[in-house]
């Protein structure tokens, strides 16, 4: 069979060749130590090289002897180990719960090697360490060369002999002594060639055009980590056209190489040494390979077996051998803070000094290396990492002798050397001598290394990471007899075996996002990615201007996530929300009117439209959209556009996809009509013709309108063809793409039972998953969303009505991420949820409560393996299921269509009304929220503001003859009264007194704003004068702005109110006004007024938006401005001004307000007069005085002391 049975006949126990392993008698059926420890292991000779494929284990025949679990390590020559990790870079294997049953593990990987070693990590708490064990595998045949990174190379002179095909493969397997150097090199023709390079320990894909060394190579691709461990890894390139794929080890990366590589043939491979352009020798150089090759072959030829044949074709250099030597080095691993190594130390040898030397490798910044006594001085010498940098610190009784540092960046994975070496007085500590980095001092005693105490004093952090090469006094020291106990002291170590792990190749990092690590974490730099979360999974950004609408933004420039965590990323676009649509708009390179004149020698014109967005962009933000539009306008004279006598266009568009399709109709037509919008409403100016510029006239006319089917959009370039003729003009115009309406924000289902929910395919989010949606409800508890496996499940549920948990789990155990709510969530309003899992933690987030996280095991399981449907709104089980609202569902970006799926599913329905109730208080300023069948919409009729939220002031600039009027509708005191709803213009409420509110910005004083008559002869009126009581602001005529609120006197509830005037009116001759207010009121208003309010009626607002469907009359110039916002204000102002967000203060001012009543008394019959009384001015008992400086005969100013004014500064004053 392929598969051969090896057993380990492990009654001979001389394959597990350790001294101090002493063995049972062998009745026992198995091997057991007389140790049961973590430090006793099984070692087995195979022989040979052998593909192993699964390995079995059982307990000790007739005992209570078995493993529970244990380690597989791998080597081709009894040194060097790899410790065999699964899929999920589980180290440890499962173990026995018996000593009979035998259990069986298939490797996901086989392993080449010929040595296996099995470490025992758990046994049966009653019994001892005791195994039987078989391996399964087949014989492995290879060929292998070997180069010394001098000048020993190979050259391949591809002839016909080798078939050369489009479709070009090189595989093979190195093992690295170095880890810099180049394995292979492919030329062609022009000097076109593609390398692959060892440069620090990682596989580059270079490119270079060109046969000099002076070229600059192109980067393609970087894969692979820590290559130099001298273990075996296997590569694959494989080149299709234009596309490459490079494989090594497990992982693939498939890149795009030049246009030129299309076509491109290789003329001949160099392993092993660069060669000279000159001469096309191999020359020595430290980018030559050192190391060994095994199995290459090039299009299915084997190479090496060409070279050991002495074919013509191939050209060798210098020393190569056809098998692979491979020095011994004994490394040693610290995986944490128990791990210590003894050494002993020496005493002064002649020469009156010490030296030692090592090698090391880790990612961590800080840790002890090496520390050793100073018997002469009584002190102790420390040599540690300090922020990557190597660090020698001489104490003695607390205090610093001597302090020394070289090195930077040393925790980058690599091996760094250092030499320790003090002779004649002279202390020097060097880093990478090749690199020449040494520092060196001259201490006034002796540095000598005695043994070390027993007792491992650290005073630093602990160091993770490998060391090997030790040397003191320049001899080396034996590892393996450290390991057998014959030499120092130990424990918790991993000897001959250097452990350490890439954690960032592949990175983890999504979207760009940096990786970096220590020894057991790795860690993520979001900060520029645009993206969040441990492994930069999730979007920060929202999917849609609707989205960014719905949380309470106005319009403006905001960056789109059209996928969330997909692969498209973020782009910048505007979103206009100034209407009942919220528009998303794309800008390209020329939205303006562009003139064209005849050109001498051209007969078309050909115009290119570059999107600010990219192109996987713009196509997803069209197909999420409900509604997309561009428009086309073209201006002629004397140009024709469509039509011809023979039928052809003479000019055309492309739009869609890629570089679109051509399109022959103009905006407002239909697709495919080769009409313009005048043709399909049957207007055009000459209706022989579908198109107004068809007509060809002298005069200048247009065709425009909107392109609106969105399989053409967006227009990508346009063809204008009728612009040679003399006297032929044209101005053309393509805007910019506009879309409104989020498919994904609005898409919804109501489940109304326990027992309904939606099935969808299986959700595949094996090493990120990230779901987020919308919930509603009024039930306590509900299971909103489940898949299963085997034994893994993913699944997020209301556990009670405040608190929601987010349950999985990937094969370490079932784990839960919760969050509680202080609030109710069965509140029938939206809530938010956000759950992620990724290799390094479980995140949730509920509405804007802080994140619950949930840290995966450090070694454990990592891949999601589901295999179910997937449910929403219920589980498999129909148990527990949710009763409401679930809308806007994502899983990794992708929206799933629950309206689609309810249409055909009983239990379930698509959609889900009632969006005020979340959403509502997002309308500011009595705006009225009103429902939509997807979203809602505040209803500004009742405010005095606009806006898409009633946010947006609506100010006026008032010059002095500048009137406005607003009549009531008679009689007023019914709408008043009424508790019907009434109309917007008219619409009042029951009140208690009149309610009046306005901003002003004047720099007039005394000045009236507004006046209020009944039929009755009643008024109250609003005048301004510099003082307001209980203010430190003395001026109110200081160009600033201020804001009267909430000024509530009643008139008579019984009198109807007539007319209401804003800045200046003349009073009729027959009006009993008082003269003072008459002539205040003749002389108008000059300033700002703003969001006029006088109870629900906005008479500003009226006459500058609905000034020909309002009872309101104009007089003078009226000019709608931003006066009465903050951006007008100066820099004093801005200080004292309140904005509407809330960012910014507003000083309120109380207005002095003079109600005068005319109370009219019947004329006593029996004297025919008529007596009246003046009514006197109405104030706030809050008013003590105002100062009289505006005008010495204005009858409305209190002549209280000035001196009584309050300190207080309060920010409204309600009078």
């Amino acid at each position: 069979t392929q598969d051969q049975l090896l057993k380990a006949f492990l009654e001979k126990f001389e394959a597990a060749d350790v001294t101090h392993h002493y063995t049972v008698p062998q009745r026992a059926g198995g091997w057991s130590p007389i140790i049961s420890d973590r430090y006793q292991w099984l070692e087995v000779d195979l022989g040979e090289r052998t593909k192993i494929t699964a390995v079995a284990t059982q307990g000790r025949y007739g005992s209570s002897d078995w493993l529970m679990s244990y380690l597989l390590m791998f080597s081709d020559t009894g040194h060097n180990w790899r410790q065999y990790r699964q899929e999920d870079s589980i180290g440890s294997f499962p173990g026995n719960s018996n000593a009979d049953s035998v259990v069986h593990y298939k490797l996901q990987q086989p392993a080449i090697a010929r040595f296996i070693r099995l470490i025992p990590l758990d046994w049966n708490p009653n019994g001892r360490i005791g195994l039987r064990l078989e391996t399964y595998g087949c014989p492995y045949t290879s060929d292998v060369v070997s180069f010394d990174g001098g000048s020993s190379g190979l050259l391949y002179w591809l002839t016909s002999g080798l078939k050369r095909t489009s479709r070009d493969v090189v595989t093979l397997k190195f093992k690295a002594l170095r880890n810099s150097g180049t394995l292979l090199q492919a030329e062609g023709q022009e000097g076109l060639s593609l390398s692959l390079e060892l440069e620090r320990g990682k596989l580059l894909l270079l490119l270079r055009k060109g046969r000099t060394s002076s070229t600059e190579p192109q980067r393609l691709v970087s894969l692979g980590s820590l290559l130099d461990d001298q273990h075996w890894h296997h590569v694959a390139v494989e080149r299709r056209g234009s596309h490459l794929n490079l494989t090594v080890d497990k992982h693939t990366e498939r890149v795009q190489i030049p246009a030129e590589f299309s076509h491109w043939s290789i003329e001949q491979l160099s392993l092993g040494a660069v060669q000279s352009e000159v001469s096309q020798k191999p020359v020595t150089s430290k980018k030559n390979f050192n190391g060994c090759l095994e199995n290459l072959l090039y299009n299915g030829h084997n190479l090496i077996e060409l070279a050991k044949n002495k074919k013509q074709q191939v050209t060798i250099s210098g020393n190569v051998t056809f098998s692979c030597a491979e020095p011994v080095s004994v490394a040693v691993t610290f995986t944490g803070p128990e791990s210590f190594l003894q050494l002993p130390g020496t005493t002064m040898s002649s020469s009156g000094g010490v030296s030692i030397g090592f090698q090391f490798r880790t990612w961590n910044k800080k840790g002890l290396l090496l520390s050793f006594e100073l018997p002469q001085q009584g002190g102790v010498a420390w040599l540690y990492l300090s922020e990557a940098r190597l660090q020698l610190q001489i104490h003695k009784s607390g205090r610093a002798l001597l302090e020394l540092s070289a090195g930077a960046s040393l925790n980058d994975g690599q091996w760094h050397s250092v030499e320790l070496n003090s002779r004649q007085g002279h202390l020097t500590i060097t880093v990478d001598k090749e690199e020449r980095d040494s520092s060196q001092a001259s201490p006034s005693f002796p540095v000598t290394v005695e043994n070390g105490s027993q007792k491992c004093r650290n005073l630093f952090s602990v160091f993770q990471g490998c060391m090997r090469l030790f040397t003191v006094d320049n001899q080396n020291l034996d590892l393996i007899k450290v390991q057998e106990k014959q030499l120092g002291n130990y424990s918790n170590l991993q000897i001959d075996i250097c452990g350490i792990i890439d954690r960032c190749s592949p990175s983890p990092c999504e979207h760009g996002g940096p990786c970096s690590q220590s020894w057991t974490v790795f860690h993520c730099n979001c900060s520029d990615s645009g993206y969040s979360g441990a492994t930069c999974h999730s979007s920060v950004y929202e999917q849609s201007c609707e989205a960014y609408k719905h949380n309470g933004n106005t319009s403006g420039h905001f960056y789109i996530d059209v996928d969330g965590s997909g692969p498209i990323k973020p782009q910048l676009v505007y979103c206009n929300m100034t209407e009942e649509n919220t528009w998303m708009v794309i800008q390209h390179n020329n939205t303006e009117l562009t003139r064209l004149r005849p050109f001498t020698g051209v007969n078309q014109y050909s115009i290119h439209f570059d999107y600010s967005s990219e192109e996987e962009q713009l196509l997803a933000v069209i197909k999420q959209s409900e509604h997309c539009e561009q428009e086309l306008s073209y201006h002629c004279k004397m140009s024709r556009l469509l039509n011809t006598p023979e039928g052809s266009p003479l000019s055309w568009w492309f739009g869609g996809p890629g570089a679109g399709r051509v399109q022959t109709y103009w905006g407002g037509a239909q697709p495919g009509s080769q009409q313009c919008a005048c043709g399909l409403q049957g207007d055009c100016v000459d209706l022989q013709h579908y198109c107004n510029c068809d007509a060809d006239r002298m005069e200048w006319t247009e065709d425009s309108g909107l392109l609106t089917h969105k399989e053409s959009l967006p227009v990508r370039s346009l063809v204008l063809g009728d612009i040679q003729r003399p006297g032929s003009e044209a101005v053309y115009r393509v805007g910019p793409l506009q879309c409104h309406g989020d498919r994904n924000f609005w898409n919804a289902a109501f489940f109304d039972k326990e027992t309904s929910y939606l099935h969808f395919p299986t959700f595949h989010g094996e090493l990120s998953a990230d779901i987020s949606f919308l919930f509603k409800t009024m039930a306590s508890s509900g299971v909103f969303l489940e898949n299963l496996g085997i034994k893994d499940f993913i699944r997020i549920e209301l556990s009670s009505s405040t608190q929601v948990v987010f349950s999985f789990d990937v094969g370490n155990g079932p784990l839960e991420v919760r969050v509680e709510s202080s609030f109710p969530l069965n509140d029938n309003r939206w809530h938010r949820v956000r759950a992620e899992r990724n290799v390094k933690e479980a995140s949730l987030r509920l509405d804007e409560l802080p994140v619950a996280t949930q840290e995966a095991p450090a070694d454990g399981h990592f891949h999601l393996q589901l295999n179910s449907q997937l449910f929403i709104g219920g589980t498999a089980s129909r148990q527990k299921g949710f009763r409401g609202c679930i809308r806007s569902l994502q899983l990794n970006g992708v929206t799933l269509d629950l309206e689609e799926r309810a249409k055909i599913t009983p239990g379930v329905q698509p959609g889900c009304p009632g969006h005020c109730s979340s959403y509502g208080s997002l309308c500011q300023n009595h705006g009225r929220c009103v429902e939509r069948a997807n979203g809602f919409h505040c209803d500004c009729n009742l405010s005095a503001y606009t806006g898409v939220f009633c946010q947006t002031e609506v100010s006026a600039s008032f010059k002095s003859g500048t009137s406005v009027s607003y009549t009531f509708k008679e009689p007023y005191e019914m709408s008043r009264n009424s508790s019907a709803l009434p109309s917007s213009i008219y619409s009042d409420m029951t009140l208690r007194g009149e309610n009046v509110s306005l901003s002003f910005r004047m720099n007039q004083s005394p000045a009236l704003l507004l006046y209020v008559s009944s039929y009755y002869r009643e008024y109250l009126a609003v005048l301004i004068n510099k003082h307001v009581l209980r203010s430190k602001v003395r001026n109110l005529a200081n160009g600033q702005l201020h804001t009267a609120n909430s000024c509530a006197l009643p008139l008579d509830p019984h009198c109807s109110l007539h007319i209401l005037y804003l800045a200046h009116f003349l009073s009729p001759e027959s009006d009993d006004l008082d003269a003072d207010l008459s002539r205040l009121a003749s002389l108008g208003f000059t300033g700002c007024l703003s969001v006029v309010h006088f109870n629900t009626i906005s008479p500003l607002k009226e006459a500058l938006l609905r000034p020909n469907s309002s009872p309101v009359i104009i007089t003078g110039p009226l000019a709608q401005s931003n006066c009465g916002s903050a951006a007008s204000a100066n820099s004093y102002s801005a200080e004292n001004t309140h904005h509407l967000s809330g960012e910014k203060w507003r000083r309120h001012l109380t207005c002095v307000i003079a109600v005068v009543i005319f109370v009219i008394v019947t004329a006593l019959a029996i004297t025919a007069r008529f007596l009246y009384r003046r009514k006197d001015t109405y104030r706030n008992k809050e008013v003590k005085g105002v100062n009289q400086e505006d005008s010495q005969d204005f009858p409305f100013n209190n002549q209280a002391d000035s001196q009584n004014l309050s300190t207080e500064n309060p920010k409204e004053y309600f009078i």
